[in-house]
């Protein structure tokens, strides 16, 4: 039970000069999250052709990275509570690097997806070292609101800068090059970071249960398996098997959290009503527009025949809105309530995926930035109810309870709409790659890039007409995607209209830990 919101005129809670750097230094690492996922899209084409992986791979290669954070994200969280959240930051961040270098050379399909994984486990160090940090730097309320909204922000400064910057890079160096830009930013944080960051943590932290932690990633990875499985061989014993397992296993963990004296996931975080709303909107959200936007960048690229560069600018204009967006919400947030301002957002996110779904070409493009107008107050209201909702010695777990919500609903959309995707494309194309050569057959049959590529072997009339229906195949399932984003976030926003219709802002602790002199 929190206490009532503190007097924002106390000086005491105000942020000085350190803090306002030290976010600038938090930025960072949130930056090169947004570069890596963004310039991957980019990349897909052109390993497509160089790695020749198979569908299932093909989305592995995507959202392995997504799967692994999201397992990892609260033992890391909570490690961060235990030995320091700037420790913990700084280590991931040299991990990342270090996997970022291996994931550039990568040979093989196989090694790819095993240095996205790895990448994976380092990035899990990232998100909520920076979010708690943030939650314990800035105590004013509305300093945090702000402080919130440009951590979203630098977001969106990734999502501008890589597509630029990695189309660039595709077009001189090779998609390897994608994984090196973020270097740089680490090598750049490792030295900043223990100069300008506090350190942070909580003394009476417990033991952690690394047991739980294996139990989480098992289920994650059983029960997303069993999708892909599914995706790629139809509903078969081992597909229902791994995905019954998954959920099994999740039944488990949470029985363990349950039974614990330091859990993992404190369970009494979700008795809060308008928390586990928020985790729900933030997760469904996420899982619709990440499962969009890696077709988006694909639709780019191998239906509107653009050059990677020429499709990182045709992606910047989302990028731009979501970045306007996330310093308008809280000026937004002092005039509309929540619940009106969150089921509003939805609605117009709603309408930016019927934009894609109905318009052709590039207009749908352009339509889809209405996802991110709607979606940015979203992401920074949830967010910062989650957040709030732990006291300050808990920030770190909750944080990490925040980003796996993210990037569990994000990896989940990407699987899950990704083999509705690949379902309906393997569908449309059976008949149109019956009489094509084996080889010819099973690589268009299975992917647009793998069409792309494989089609060049083909006489030049049955090649365009086999390219064109694969084009077709692939809109047709975007399509799919789209309107069931649409009726899905349709569907959150009035759920929050009714379950959020009596909701007031949240009253988050005005006393934050205080930083530790332990040096990291």
């Amino acid at each position: 039970m929190h206490s009532a919101a503190p007097d924002t005129s106390d000086p005491s809670l105000k942020a000085t000069r350190r803090e306002w750097i030290g976010l600038a230094i938090l930025a960072l690492p949130c930056l090169v999250y947004a570069m890596d996922f963004t310039v991957l899209n980019l990349a897909i084409p052109a390993l497509t052709a160089e790695l020749r992986p198979s569908a299932a791979q093909l989305l592995w290669i995507i959202d392995v990275y997504g799967f692994m954070v999201s397992g990892f994200l609260m033992i890391m969280g909570g490690l961060g509570d235990r030995i320091g959240r700037r420790k913990v930051l700084l280590l991931g961040a040299a991990a990342f690097g270090a996997v970022s270098i291996l994931a550039a050379f990568s040979k093989s399909a196989q090694m790819l997806i095993f240095a996205r994984a790895a990448l994976g486990v380092a990035g899990a160090t990232l998100a909520p070292s920076t979010l708690s940090l943030l939650a314990n730097m800035f105590r004013d309320p509305s300093e945090r609101t702000f402080a919130v909204s440009m951590w979203i922000s630098s977001f969106s400064a990734g999502a501008i800068i890589g597509p630029l910057v990695g189309g660039a890079l595709i077009q001189s160096f090779g998609w390897g090059s994608v994984f090196l830009a973020g270097v740089p930013v680490m090598v750049l944080l490792l030295i900043l970071g223990p100069v300008l960051l506090p350190e942070y943590r909580d003394p009476h932290a417990g033991r952690l249960d690394l047991a739980s932690a294996l139990l989480s990633l098992a289920a994650v990875l059983s029960f997303v398996y069993g999708l892909k499985r599914a995706a790629e061989a139809g509903f078969g014993a081992d597909a229902l098997g791994a995905t019954a397992a998954g959920v099994a296993l999740a039944l488990l963990f949470l029985r363990r959290q349950s039974r614990l004296e330091d859990p993992l996931i404190d369970l009494a975080l979700f008795r809060s009503r308008s928390l586990n709303l928020a985790l729900c909107i933030n997760m469904l959200g996420v899982f619709f527009m990440f499962g969009a936007f890696i077709l988006l960048a694909q639709y780019f690229q191998l239906v509107a025949g653009l050059t990677p560069l020429d499709a990182g600018l045709w992606s910047t204009p989302s990028a731009i809105v979501f970045m306007i967006g996330s310093f308008a919400t809280p000026a937004l947030a002092r005039r509309i309530t929540p619940v009106n301002l969150l089921a509003g957002g939805l609605i117009v996110a709603a309408a930016g995926f019927v934009g894609l779904a109905l318009a052709a070409g590039f207009y749908g493009v352009l339509l889809s930035s209405l996802l991110l107008v709607g979606f940015t107050p979203v992401i920074a209201l949830t967010t910062e109810i989650i957040v709030t909702s732990a006291p300050p010695e808990r920030a770190g777990a909750a944080s990490a309870l925040s980003e796996t919500a993210i990037e569990l609903g994000g990896a989940l959309g990407i699987a899950a709409l990704g083999s509705l995707g690949t379902l309906i494309y393997r569908a449309k194309m059976a008949h149109v790659v019956a009489g094509l050569p084996a080889d010819v057959a099973r690589a268009a049959g299975a992917t647009l890039g793998g069409a792309a590529d494989a089609v060049k072997f083909l006489p030049p009339e049955v090649a365009e007409r086999t390219l064109a229906a694969a084009r077709d195949a692939f809109c047709a399932g975007f399509q799919a995607t789209a309107w069931l984003g649409a009726l899905g976030l349709v569907g959150a926003a009035f759920a929050t209209k009714i379950a959020l219709k009596q909701a007031r802002p949240p009253s988050p602790e005005g006393a934050g830990e205080k930083p530790s002199s332990a040096p990291a």
